[in-house]
């Protein structure tokens, strides 16, 4: 073992470049000379108004996201977008019956706290799912951003009625951020549901497995809840699979607590999962052309 590491030493010593080659002049320089850039952040916009149509255009890129990833499920699914900065008491919501593949920035739809369409339009929307967000929009001032799919696996999971575990990385997103409603009062009663979700989610938590029924992920931006909902799907997942190992007599490893708190703290930023949405943007407006803009 000895001369393994006596032959590593020489080979790492053999591959130093002399002191007075000019490569070397150019390395010392590096770290003066040139700088990471600054991580993109949340866009910053001189008025209300522009902030508002990048909200839009995020939030029509969201569904032609979420209908590539497979989540669109008939007439099911919306996501609801406070008109705040302009007007806080306003929402965007997307069409009923139009497929996410479909929808465009101009196909949004503005009502009010109480679903009531405020500007002239051709669609109608989901009145008693949207009475469901703006229930928690008004309990929870923090959240513009709401959205609820039926998505495969988050359906799936939310028939344990249990929030997923710290099994991997990615789930430290969910770290002292998921809760559980256990309860499903369904559409009938969309005030009193929208209450008990907001009760269920609590004063800080932004993301809830809706029993028997799937998930629903909130932000204070577009990015930010669509970033949340695509990781929480992704984790229902990958929880099933283990779960089905596990019965098979696998034994889980579950991430220390120490480390899935620093994780969410400083990896799993508000921040960084509107970052984590970005590159599903870019990607759909490269191969739309940009045609949810319109």
């Amino acid at each position: 073992m000895a001369t393994v590491t006596q032959t590593v030493a020489e080979a790492q010593g053999s591959l130093a470049l002399d002191s007075t080659s000019p490569q070397t002049a150019i390395d010392s320089a590096a770290p003066s000379t040139y700088k990471l850039p600054k991580a993109r952040k949340v866009p910053v916009f001189e008025t209300k108004e522009e902030e508002r149509e990048w909200q839009k255009q995020q939030m029509a890129a969201a569904f032609r996201v979420f209908a590539k990833l497979g989540f669109a499920d008939g007439v099911a699914g919306h996501m609801s977008l406070r008109e705040d900065p302009v007007n806080p008491h306003l929402f965007w919501i997307n069409p009923y019956a139009v497929h996410f593949s479909l929808i465009k920035v101009s196909d949004l739809v503005l009502v009010d706290e109480e679903g009531q369409v405020q500007q002239e339009t051709s669609h109608t929307v989901s009145h008693a799912g949207f009475i469901i967000h703006s229930v928690l929009h008004q309990m929870r001032p923090d959240i513009n951003v709401a959205v609820h799919l039926h998505s495969p696996s988050g359906v799936a999971w939310s028939a344990f009625g249990k929030p997923v575990e710290m099994l991997f990385q990615d789930m430290c997103y969910f770290y002292n951020d998921l809760s559980v409603y256990e309860g499903f009062g369904g559409t009938v009663l969309a005030k009193e549901e929208g209450m008990n979700l907001a009760k269920a989610l609590g004063p800080k938590n932004k993301n809830i497995i809706l029993q028997n029924h799937g998930i629903l992920t909130c932000g204070a931006n577009v990015g930010e809840a669509a970033g949340f909902f695509i990781a929480l799907e992704r984790a229902c997942h990958r929880q099933l699979a283990v779960e089905a190992a596990a019965a098979n007599g696998l034994a889980k490893r579950y991430i220390p607590e120490a480390e899935a708190a620093y994780s969410k703290k400083y990896d799993y930023t508000p921040e960084n999962t509107y970052m984590s949405f970005q590159p599903e943007y870019q990607a759909v407006l490269a191969e739309t052309h940009g045609s949810f803009l319109a």
